[in-house]
């Protein structure tokens, strides 16, 4: 039997995204994996990452989450069973808005890579389960983005020098 392979799929369809960082999804996929590995994640999984427009991230929120505003990124659980053991687990969605991203990262003095690649990996813990309801929460979330992004050379953005908490 093949032991199945993690597949990240990543759709561009805002083009401002190629024209602010180069290799945009690449990027993506490369956060991606680091938040699976930095979770622990047991088994390959399959996830599709879009990377829009604020209208379209709008969108989804007003539309899915009752919230008629902009926001940086939203992640979709699939909420689907465990599959055939030969498989990947279908985790969900990610979908990350062009200027919110683009303008934080600019407020917080970051590249817009780094913070994409923030971005993914706190779409994908969502994924995974993580959440920031409680302090508790947050706390174990954040450290799992730090040693996500930690992995792919990027700062703790939580760090005494990264205060703003934008996510």
């Amino acid at each position: 039997m093949t032991r199945p392979r993690t597949v990240i799929s990543v759709s561009v369809t805002a083009p401002g995204w190629r024209a602010a960082l180069p290799g945009p999804a690449a990027a993506c996929r490369r956060a991606a994996r680091a938040a699976l590995a930095a979770a622990d994640a047991p088994r390959a999984v399959e996830i599709s990452i879009a990377l829009a427009d604020d209208d379209f991230v709008r969108g989804l929120n007003r539309d899915w989450r009752r919230r008629d505003e902009s926001t940086n990124v939203l992640a979709f659980p699939a909420g689907n069973g465990p599959g055939a053991p030969d498989a990947p687990v279908m985790l969900g969605d990610v979908a990350v808005a062009l200027e919110t991203t683009l303008a934080e990262a600019a407020r917080d003095g970051k590249t817009a890579e780094a913070h994409l690649c923030h971005l993914i990996a706190h779409g994908v813990l969502h994924l995974l389960g993580f959440d920031h309801e409680t302090d508790a929460e947050a706390e174990a979330m954040e450290g799992a983005e730090a040693r996500a992004l930690a992995q792919i050379g990027i700062e703790n953005p939580y760090a005494a020098d990264h205060a703003s908490r934008s996510l």
